[in-house]
């Protein structure tokens, strides 16, 4: 199921998802030299992989006076690279239909600090699941994942327009609760060889307790107009 749009009207322009977007789509181009396909060429070295990051801390805590500590600067930089073009499309989309109506919603300023946030506890998520995986962890939808769960419990009752490619493109509507539960649970349940599931499970349970932690749905859209307020 593709996400095409949701039905919130909105009175800001989501400067801060556009521009995330952005970002990602010009440092996709950039790691392959322009070209749309290929490998990642030049930043190939700032993927993150969990067992370097176990060992960069392991040394932070150790006497050795030099320890090499890069490896965690990798758990930044590695949200913002992907691995082909269906990977960014694919987290572009997600991040464009339930990004403006987070960043609305908390401000642009805190959901920057939130983005990163989601992505680094995401990324803690994949590395406490798998601390001695080499394999190159890379991708957005981690702090996407974020994004999700603060959707989920702040707009859960909002209709989305989805279309599935396996009913011959066929499109409908459904309650964003039950599209975001499907992909919660298909990411426990339904874990794909190559794909960080467990990133997407921590980000998103991290973007429930964002809204929680903040007052709740009731606190944050306090005082909106009425396709915002809470009864």
């Amino acid at each position: 199921m593709i996400p095409l749009r949701d039905n919130q009207r909105r009175e800001t322009a989501p400067v801060l998802t556009l521009t995330l977007i952005a970002l990602n789509v010009v440092i996709y181009l950039w790691d392959r030299q322009g070209q749309l396909f290929g490998p990642n060429v030049v930043f190939a070295d700032l993927t993150m992989r969990p067992v370097d990051v176990v060992d960069a801390l392991r040394g932070a805590y150790s006497h050795d006076p030099n320890p090499n500590l890069f490896p965690l600067v990798t758990v930044l930089t590695s949200m913002f690279m992907h691995g082909s073009v269906t990977h960014i499309l694919g987290n572009m989309i997600f991040l464009l239909v339930f990004g403006p109506g987070v960043e609305e919603a908390i401000g642009s300023a805190r959901f920057a600090l939130y983005y990163i946030a989601w992505g680094i506890v995401a990324a803690a998520a994949q590395i406490y699941v798998d601390p001695t995986s080499s394999a190159p962890t890379l991708g957005a939808s981690g702090a996407i994942g974020g994004v999700l769960g603060a959707y989920f419990l702040l707009f859960p009752a909002n209709k989305i327009q989805i279309f599935v490619p396996m009913l011959l493109f066929l499109s409908f509507a459904v309650s964003a609760w039950v599209l975001l539960g499907l992909w919660f649970l298909w990411q426990i349940f339904v874990p794909q060889n190559g794909v960080a599931n467990w990133a997407h499970v921590g980000g998103f349970l991290a973007g429930m307790v964002t809204v929680l932690v903040m007052g709740g749905r009731s606190s944050i859209l306090k005082g909106r107009k009425s396709e915002y307020e809470v009864a």
